[in-house]
Formats: C-alpha cells, structure tokens, sequence
C-alpha cells in the first residue's frame, strides 16, 4: 500500500569492523544512576529506583559531527553514558537472563538542554523538550559483545569534565534491562542510555566534546 507522505528512512548506527549497520527501533535513557550524580542533581542514591526516560531515534547522530547550538536553551550540557544495544526483546526479562538480550555496547552523550529541563522540574511538567531534542542523542560506532568495566570519561577541548566506571553504576546493566521490561516489551533495536557520572556540565558554541569508554570507539561531537 502506497504512503503518502514517504516513509522516512531508518535510522540505523555503524558498527565497528563491520559494514552492516545496527537499525535503532527506540531510546530509552535511566536517570540517576551513579551515586555521585544523584546527589549533584539533588537526589538520594540509597532509596531511588531507577527511572526512564525517552529520545526519538532520530536524536541519534553518529560521532564526529558537527551539529548546531540547539535552539531556546542557553545552557546546553554534556551527560557521558554508556550505551547497551539489544538484540532480543521481550517483558519481565529476569536480570539473570538479560545478558543474553544484549546485541552490543557504544559511548553515547545524553546531551541536555539543562535550563529547560530545571524549568520543567519547577513547574513539575515533562522533561520531553530538555531531552528528547534534535541531535541529542550523540553516538560513536557500536561493538558486539559484552564488556567489562572500563573507565568512562568526557572531555571537553581536551578538558576532564567526568570520570567514573561502569563498576560505579547504582544499577548494572542487567538490572535496568529487567526493571524496564517491566514497564514495556522490549525489542530488538532498542537503545539504552545507562545514566551518567557526575562532572556534567555545559558545552559552548566552537567546543568539542569526546566520551571515551574503555576501547569503544568514542563519542565526539562540534558544537557550531
């Protein structure tokens, strides 16, 4: 059946070593989930259960790009992330099994538009338009298979601005995948933002910005 208008192209990542390429259904980003982060945004580590939130596929641009200030912000910050790409879907996955619904592993920055998500905590409205903006959701290349702790970073021109491990997280992976199938069927090509350390912070107009995780390929974006 003919749609009018076209159906848009997928949005699809590049997988290191690989021509293929991985096709991203939906996002899906945990907020709070270092310790020391909780508690530079005002929460408690010791008694949250881990929470979502969202970005639209094509949030996701690939590393290296060079993207525009985003408009009605002028506070724009980096949030260094590691991504888990999954490969098996399904609901009330037990977290013993949820390794085996991971496809692979990528370096993400949740980039947010900090002044309007504080505005929005204010007024106890959606994050949506803090978060799920276009360009947000910056990638480097996906790699296969599982990882082990590493030690993840950002950089701003060259400046430390985070730095953490995965081994710090508050909830591991396995974790997450769990808590969230069951509030929704998870599916292949489905994209987790596993939250962020602390150290976040803004990215002006001409800076560079790098999350490194361990040996994945990393994360860079230019704002113009």
């Amino acid at each position: 059946m003919p749609l009018l208008p076209p159906v848009p192209a997928p949005v699809t990542l590049p997988i290191q070593g690989r021509t293929d390429r991985f096709p991203v259904r939906r996002i899906f980003c945990v907020g709070r989930n270092y310790a020391e982060h909780s508690r530079e945004m005002g929460g408690d580590p010791t008694r949250e259960a881990p929470f979502f939130f969202t970005k639209p596929a094509d949030a996701c641009i690939e590393s290296g790009q060079t993207i525009p200030y985003p408009p009605r912000t002028a506070d724009l910050h980096h949030e260094a992330e590691l991504v888990v790409a999954l490969a098996i879907g399904g609901r009330d996955i037990p977290v013993d099994q949820a390794p085996a619904h991971i496809w692979g592993h990528a370096a993400g920055n949740d980039l947010t538009r900090r002044d309007l998500q504080a505005e929005a905590k204010a007024a106890r409205r959606p994050w949506d338009m803090a978060k799920a903006f276009d360009h947000s959701a910056v990638m480097g290349a996906l790699v296969e298979g599982p990882i082990a702790d590493a030690p993840i970073t950002c950089r701003v021109n060259g400046r430390v601005t985070q730095s953490a491990r995965l081994s710090d997280m508050i909830w591991s992976v396995p974790e997450i995948i769990a808590h969230l199938s069951t509030y929704v069927e998870l599916h292949p090509g489905d994209l987790i933002f596993t939250g962020t350390p602390a150290g976040v912070g803004p990215i002006a107009r001409g800076e560079t910005c790098t999350v490194a995780i361990g040996d994945l390929p990393p994360a860079t974006v230019t704002l113009a």
